[in-house]
């Protein structure tokens, strides 16, 4: 199993940064890629950017590359998503989650959730 926690949301204003953290506990994170999610109400839960289980693959949306950058400290459990340049349309709950199975952009695949962060991004 996996326990996933996120922080860092907030508030913060366009063209501003942020950078979440998505603290992990179970021996299987190890061995677990690890993928960044978004929601905004109504719609569906949008891929983010996803690392695998040693750091040595990653990849983002369109959406967000060149924006936000996806990495991994595994001596610290943790997987952190670096925003920056942040636009409106970025606002949503952000959510991490883990992939016994390998590096998927289809939230189906993931097996376990953290409850997620908020980040709101003013105009």
């Amino acid at each position: 199993q996996v326990q996933l926690a996120e922080s860092g949301g907030g508030l913060v204003q366009a063209g501003g940064s942020l950078r979440l953290s998505c603290a992990a506990s179970g021996r299987a994170f190890f061995d677990s890629a690890v993928g960044w999610f978004r929601q905004t109400p109504g719609k569906e839960r949008e891929f983010v950017a996803t690392v695998n289980w040693d750091s040595t693959s990653t990849f983002h949306a369109d959406s967000v590359k060149g924006r936000f950058t996806i990495s991994r400290d595994n001596a610290k459990t943790t997987v952190y998503l670096q925003m920056i340049n942040l636009k409106p349309e970025d606002t949503a709950v952000y959510y991490c989650a883990a992939d016994l199975h390998g590096m998927t952009t289809d939230p189906k695949s993931y097996d376990y959730w953290g409850p997620g962060t908020q980040v709101t991004v003013s105009s």
